[in-house]
């Protein structure tokens, strides 16, 4: 009986390899994980392969990597979702689709009347007053829902909370609370709405749920894994973990599972830690990774989101006039955070949303690297919606990548168009050419569950960059199906150091690939997002998309 390593031959219509040696393949040889060799039929003699055609009539691509997506999208689902956007639950059931804040509270009262513990608050999430006319909500419209019970109603960016009034009482915070993001009406009283972490921070304390940050736990991740398996993925990242004990346990019994069906890139919260005991932190934790559980990268917040109001951006400001964002991090607190894990030879994944914040945040990297020369560093401004050339420029010097937050041009593109950028600075919203010409690595991403994970629907947004209204924003910005595809596979591997491990189809790494039922460089590029994924295969093993 023979010791040799098994070899498996999958076989397809077309693979599309991403490697500029062999750019097209029909079939991938597969060893011990990894990819032993592309090529034609006669791979399995030269091999002395098993041929596994059940792909035969399908295309692969290198599985689809998520780069700024959020593993509590597996937890989210144990809460009512209040979107304006229809979505379909893990479970398959339809949820969401809300068009007023009345009907937002009509069915939180349905929820609240079916709660048999009342001393359990009621957090909804989701939620997206950007869509609506008149007033925003306010905590009388929560205590409506229940006047006893803790009620929560978290918005789709993860950036503000709505609360009732048993939370504003519970957190401590009084009409004299003289607080940033305490947001209050024309006659200086609280309106419930609560902008940022430091106020969030506190509501989510006295509820004792995290919201978008909450603790993990293994169901919750084997959830994820399914919801991104379903549409491609292969790995994704969790871009804002405390990385607590707790969690990293559960983090590394899931991925140890045998069947469990992605890799995980888990980034740490700098802000979660003081800076001598972060910088400990991230290096101990390098030292637990596996090939199904990668630590390493450093995750730091500098401003909110654009469609809550909450980003900091550049003159001219916000289109309707509304008052600046918040600084997540202080602006003379930012170089000594960024140099510190710079210097320390850390990975930084940076949110910036508005431009104001993107400007700030490479001049921060420009100033580290100053300090402390290093090459490949590879920190990446995550979302960066509002860069413009020069930004991108900058960037470009001092070797940045960048993650852009393609989804958002189809979700929010017509509110910013019409509310907080106008009609002439959306059109680089999302600049995805921009970054390309300006010689910048590019990723693009949905931040999940911000927006549903579905790089099929983030490479669709980036080609044709249309609106939910069906608007063209910023034709030239548009990139070819190839550009987005490398986006969403090795150019989010390069933005995670692991483009020697995944993202294309090459000898020697691991053999992740996503199983189409066409080919995404070669159909009508609108219907990119509709391609039926038909499995994934993960390091040889296959999973099947149903």
């Amino acid at each position: 009986m023979s010791d040799k390593p098994q070899v498996t031959v999958f076989a397809a219509r077309r693979i599309v390899t991403l490697d500029p040696s062999l750019p097209i393949a029909t079939h991938v040889a597969v060893r011990d994980g990894r990819v032993l060799a592309t090529g034609g039929a006669e791979l399995v003699a030269q091999f002395g392969g098993r041929l596994d055609d059940r792909f035969a009539g399908k295309v692969l691509v290198p599985g689809f990597v998520e780069g700024h997506g959020h593993a509590t999208d597996g937890l989210m689902w144990r809460a009512p979702y209040v979107g304006f956007f229809p979505r379909t639950a893990p479970n398959g059931q339809p949820a969401g689709g809300f068009k007023s804040i009345a009907e937002v509270v009509a069915h939180l009262r349905q929820v609240e009347i079916s709660m048999t513990d009342p001393d359990q608050p009621l957090v909804a999430w989701g939620f997206d007053p950007i869509y609506f006319d008149g007033p925003r909500m306010t905590v009388a419209d929560l205590d409506q829902i229940s006047a006893t019970r803790m009620v929560v109603v978290a918005h789709v960016s993860g950036h503000i909370l709505n609360v009732n009034t048993k939370v504003l009482d519970k957190a401590g915070f009084s009409p004299d609370s003289n607080l940033d993001g305490l947001v209050r009406d024309g006659h200086g009283r609280l309106t419930g709405e609560l902008q940022g972490p430091a106020v969030m921070g506190r509501a989510n304390r006295a509820t004792g749920d995290g919201g978008l940050l909450r603790a993990l736990d293994v169901p919750g991740l084997r959830d994820y894994g399914r919801i991104a398996q379903r549409v491609g993925v292969t790995t994704s990242t969790d871009l804002a973990n405390a990385l607590t004990p707790d969690n990293v346990a559960a983090l590394r019994a899931a991925t140890n599972e045998a069947d469990f069906p992605i890799r995980l890139v888990p980034a740490m919260r700098a802000r979660e830690y003081s800076l001598d005991d972060g910088l400990a932190r991230i290096a101990e934790l390098k030292t637990m990774s596996t090939d199904k559980l990668r630590f390493g990268l450093v995750k730091l917040v500098v401003d909110g989101s654009i469609q809550g109001f909450t980003a900091r951006l550049r003159w001219p400001g916000y289109h309707n006039g509304a008052p600046n964002g918040l600084w997540y991090v202080a602006p003379g607190e930012l170089e000594g955070i960024v140099t510190a894990y710079h210097g320390a030879g850390h990975h930084l994944h940076i949110h910036t949303n508005g431009d104001e914040a993107s400007e700030l945040a490479t001049e921060m990297v420009g100033r580290a690297i100053a300090a402390h020369p290093r090459r490949d560093h590879r920190h990446t401004l995550q979302h960066c919606q509002m860069a413009d050339s020069g930004i991108f420029r900058r960037m470009q010097t001092f070797g940045m990548c960048v993650n852009l937050f393609a989804n958002h041009i189809f979700y929010w593109g017509e509110q910013h168009a019409a509310l907080t950028m106008g009609p002439s600075r959306v059109r680089h919203l999302d600049a995805c050419a921009t970054a390309l010409a300006c010689g910048v690595p590019l990723a693009i991403h949905s931040d999940t569950p911000v927006t549903p994970v579905d790089p099929r629907f983030t490479m669709w947004c980036a080609v044709n960059r249309l609106s939910s209204a069906g608007r063209v924003l910023g034709e030239h910005e548009r990139i070819t199906p190839l550009q987005a595809l490398h986006a969403v596979t090795l150019g989010a591997a390069y933005t995670l150091k692991l483009d020697h491990l995944l993202g294309s189809i090459e000898v020697g790494k691991f053999a992740d690939f996503a199983v189409l039922e066409d080919d995404p460089l070669t159909v009508d590029p609108v219907t990119i997002k509709d391609i039926p994924v038909v499995a994934t295969v993960m390091g040889g093993q296959v999973f099947t998309a149903s």
